[in-house]
């Protein structure tokens, strides 16, 4: 929302009351009763939730029990006519006029978006090559410039991170501590950047294959930033404390978005680090930062159901009076501002409510496909019937109210707010 949430909000603002606007003014044109125009208005704008409210708004009319049923039904009828339209007319019009329209084709354009995005895509299964990190073991010669200095003065080098791991001397492995005085014929395993390895080590030094000497067990962790002591440290502090000898920083993330990685960021409060290193250097970095986030499989069902019910909860309770008739949220509405406080609350600490994104799809799918599948089921066999007695002037005039909202939001988004194409489609959808 503080980025670039304004534009979408303008959108939906003016997409919603285009869709009121004519909803009320085809209504008036048709003649229609407040149940056929109730219904032709939740159908058209495929908004299920508008029949309970205009249910609850009929009952409320000074007029007779019998009248009041008789508009109640109209809503059904109504919804179940104009709602095949509703749903079917913008997914045409989202992906075949208006991308014609805008001369663009939708799959390249969703790419260039998320490469301006810094987003990548790669096929299932593979794997870049290329790490930023590398871990090998080099022979010292006589001429090497590190024979005779200690290992801590080996590693002294400012403009750069580099570690001695561990050294072979003879047929003993050593572990490299900070006095030990390098000699000719050691071998040594060296982490580092690969460009650093590459360009400063590789081409003046022996490489040695030593699988005993490289078997140095190396983890990668998420950890999320709790200690106050190291939130307001640069990466440049923070990488002189003792406990990130032999530690990497591969990535840092803030609120969902990853940070660049240079000497004067200054770290937070609930930062994201993904750290590597040998697994007890990082276990203990991990105790100085704050929490290692784990990978899971599980579902905390606790959150969920909660903020499902307490979401429903404060749908069903909270309302505002417009004019005369009295709105309530709904629990749809309800349910989705609780999903956007756990998502928000999950930014703060990325262990409350975890889903793994593969659960999220399975609902976010299934629940649509059930949601659409039922509406077809209960629509579909008083269609015709509702055709007949309500006459092909109310389907034409729910096409009328579905395509003008989209036609006045395209107008208005891609002339006005000059908005990127596939945000502006994905911003009418939403509207």
């Amino acid at each position: 929302m503080k980025r670039d949430g304004l534009k979408p909000v303008l959108l939906a603002v003016v997409v919603c009351l285009t869709g009121l606007a004519a909803a009320i003014a085809v209504g008036r044109i048709l003649g229609l009763d407040p149940g056929f125009a109730a219904g032709l208005m939740s159908g058209s704008l495929s908004q299920s939730a508008a029949m309970g409210t205009a249910t609850d708004a009929v009952n409320g009319l000074a007029v007779p029990e019998a009248q009041r049923a008789l508009y109640i039904s109209h809503i059904a009828v109504a919804d179940a006519v104009c709602y095949i339209f509703g749903y079917a007319g913008v997914i045409m019009w989202c992906t075949v006029v208006a991308p014609a329209l805008l001369k663009i084709d939708l799959r390249d354009e969703a790419l260039k978006l998320e490469r301006s995005l810094g987003m990548s895509r790669a096929k299932p299964g593979l794997a870049s090559a290329w790490r930023k990190f590398e871990l090998r073991a080099y022979r010292l010669d006589e001429h090497s410039p590190l024979i005779g200095s200690t290992v801590a003065a080996a590693e002294a080098r400012p403009e750069h991170r580099l570690f001695i791991h561990r050294i072979r001397r003879g047929e003993r492995v050593l572990q490299a501590e900070p006095g030990t005085i390098l000699a000719p014929g050691d071998v040594i395993t060296i982490s580092a950047p690969r460009q650093i390895i590459v360009e400063l080590i590789g081409s003046r030094a022996e490489e040695v294959e030593d699988r005993e000497l490289l078997d140095i067990p190396l983890i990668s962790a998420d950890v999320f930033l709790i200690n106050a002591k190291l939130a307001g440290m640069n990466l440049q502090e923070a990488s002189q404390q003792d406990w990130t000898h032999g530690l990497y920083l591969r990535s840092l993330s803030r609120g969902g978005q990853e940070l660049p990685i240079a000497p004067g960021v200054v770290l937070q409060r609930g930062d994201l680090l993904r750290i590597v290193g040998p697994e007890p250097v990082v276990e203990n970095a991990a105790k100085n930062i704050g929490v290692i986030v784990a990978p899971s499989n599980s579902i905390d069902f606790v959150v969920l159901g909660l903020a499902i019910f307490f979401g429903g909860v404060v749908g069903v309770l909270v309302s505002f009076p417009v004019g005369s008739i009295k709105i309530a949220l709904s629990t749809s509405v309800g349910t989705l501002l609780a999903g956007l406080l756990v998502g928000h609350l999950r930014t703060l600490d990325p262990r409350f409510g975890r889903i793994p994104d593969g659960a999220i799809s399975l609902m976010t799918s299934l629940g649509l496909a059930a949601f659409v599948g039922l509406t077809g089921i209960h629509a579909g066999p008083i269609f015709l019937s509702a055709l007949r007695d309500s006459g092909i002037s109310l389907l034409l005039g729910g096409m009328v109210v579905t395509l003008l909202p989209q036609i006045v939001g395209f107008c208005f988004g891609h002339f006005v707010l000059r908005m990127n194409p596939i945000l502006l489609l994905g911003g009418l959808t939403g509207a």
